[in-house]
């Protein structure tokens, strides 16, 4: 079936290009040099017209005017705006006006076409059963992982192409990018198709049992080995087997590890005999391993061994593309695990918000920030405030929120100008509890309501000695890592000291940069 595809840009080279990318994928092109044109245009055909690709920045009448328009006119076309690099601003701007999706210029015609065809996905009968049948069979394919990011596009071509050999793979990446699901498509894809998928979190076993896991012991090989036991290398065999956080594998375990990989032979704890397996190993791990090797932590020869196909999963914060789909498939998987009498669809002020957020947990925490808001929604539709959580920290959405509550009466749902004189008379560096006390009688309720408790610091201990200046400078580093989400150069400057200072204090006072983040997700 082809599809109609309304390009809307003032830039006669960005529309020809456009049309030469919707033309590749069998759809027809229809173009408009402004807004006012596409509009007049849309009065007359907007039952022809499957979606629109929209540029933000036009004479006469711009790409968020014309969303506008589109809404007050009842017109329900997905919108795909085109934006700049790093106007993540227009992007949490086009999403409140209900954009469906976004490209980043200059976007390729794989990038466009991906975009276009999600947004004709629009059959959820369709969808349902589709997400029915990846349950009930369990295995995880390429065309599971939802990307439109030109990153995470190279991370599934290279993936396949490791599919189709036994080559070991490392996936690089923080917690929660997804290397499982990876692992599991590169499984899914290549000859051990239906073969055991045997997964093993290194971190989460401890020292002295990792042995034994990996490799199995015979009964009486050690104090409590009260029977046989299989390990997982044994349990994968002809399958795969993905080690998770690699990194953490001691470094007794590693010379066996190795030999595992070099001649397909493991040892079980007790026995005589070696033993051979066949076995696809593919390993995660969210350190830099060549930083654990110089540390002494991982053995070189381990290293260059696994390390042969080396893939890195971007963050999603660097690919906030990707979002708007991952929130929305999200929504409607939880709404059918549920079971829901419907499908919950995510509305523009949550897309706003979410697209707006750096998620420090990837796509995990946004998985889950999702699943609790269907559980815990009321509607047929995911708004801003069932994500309370994401929008306490951003400072854009919080505004908002006290603007909206500024009409009641307590102290809580001061406004902000309100809570700005507050601050003027009450700073948050208070030198005792009785000077916050001499502010305005409602100071301390307004700061209360518009910053959590642990954003004043406050400069005398519990006897009323004043605290240490390195206590006070450890905690002002940690309250300015978590309300700048990490962003370490805007952290050093508004503090006022180098990137290079900064990071040496985080190592003295022993302060992992992420950690904030975590607290705060």
């Amino acid at each position: 079936m082809i599809a109609h595809i309304l390009v809307v840009d003032d830039d006669p080279i960005q529309r020809r290009l456009l049309k030469n990318a919707v033309e590749r994928y069998g759809h027809a092109a229809h173009l408009a040099e402004n807004g006012l044109v596409a509009l007049e245009f849309l009065k007359r055909t907007a039952n022809d017209i499957n979606v629109i690709v929209l540029d933000l920045m036009m004479p006469e009448m711009d790409g968020l005017t014309f969303l506008g328009a589109i809404r007050e006119l009842g017109i329900d076309i997905p919108v795909i705006v085109q934006t700049g690099q790093g106007s993540i601003e227009s992007v949490v701007q086009a999403m409140r006006a209900g954009a469906f999706d976004f490209v980043v210029k200059p976007v390729s015609p794989e990038r466009i076409g991906t975009s276009i065809a999600n947004a004709l996905k629009l059959d959820q009968k369709e969808s349902r059963s589709r997400t029915s049948r990846r349950q009930r069979a369990g295995a995880v394919g390429f065309g599971d992982i939802v990307s439109a990011s030109p990153d995470m596009l190279r991370v599934i071509d290279l993936a396949q192409r490791a599919a189709h050999s036994n080559i070991p793979v490392v996936l690089e990446g923080e917690s929660g990018v997804g290397k499982e699901m990876i692992a599991r498509a590169i499984q899914s894809n290549g000859d051990r198709a239906g073969k055991p998928f045997i997964t093993v979190n290194c971190g989460a076993i401890p020292h002295n049992l990792v042995e034994s896991i990996l490799f199995g012991h015979e009964k009486g090989a050690f104090t409590g080995a009260t029977e046989r036991h299989t390990g997982k290398f044994v349990e994968a065999d002809g399958g795969t087997l993905f080690l998770d956080e690699i990194g953490d594998l001691p470094l007794e375990v590693q010379v066996k590890l190795l030999r595992a990989v070099q001649q397909g032979e493991i040892e079980t704890v007790g026995a005589a005999r070696v033993q051979k397996v066949n076995v696809r190993l593919i390993s995660a791990t969210n350190k830099d391993l060549i930083e654990e090797v110089r540390a002494g932590r991982f053995r070189e020869d381990l290293y260059y061994r696994l390390n042969v196909f080396p893939i890195t999963i971007p963050a999603l914060r660097r690919r906030k593309e990707d979002i708007p789909h991952l929130a929305r498939v999200f929504a409607e998987r939880f709404s059918v695990e549920q079971k829901l009498p419907r499908t919950l669809t995510v509305g523009a002020g949550a897309l706003a918000l979410l697209t707006a957020y750096d998620w420090p947990g990837n796509i995990r925490q946004l998985e889950n920030a999702v699943f609790r808001a269907v559980v815990l929604s009321e509607g047929d539709e995911l708004t801003e405030a069932d994500f309370p959580q994401i929008a306490a920290q951003l400072p854009e959405f919080r505004t908002a929120e006290l603007a909206a509550t500024a009409v009641a009466p307590t102290p809580a749902a001061a406004s902000e100008q309100a809570v700005r004189e507050a601050l003027a008379e009450s700073p948050v560096f208070a030198n005792s509890d009785s000077r916050m006390n001499a502010a305005k009688p409602d100071a301390r309720a307004m700061l209360a309501a518009a910053y959590p408790s642990e954003n004043v610091i406050v400069s005398t201990d519990e006897a009323g000695e004043v605290r240490k200046l390195a206590d006070v400078e450890e905690e002002l580093i940690r309250f300015a890592l978590k309300f700048y989400r990490g962003q370490m150069s805007q952290v050093a400057r508004k503090l006022g000291i180098g990137r290079s200072t900064l990071y040496r204090k985080l190592k003295d006072y022993g302060i992992d940069p992420d950690d904030p983040l975590k607290e705060a997700a």
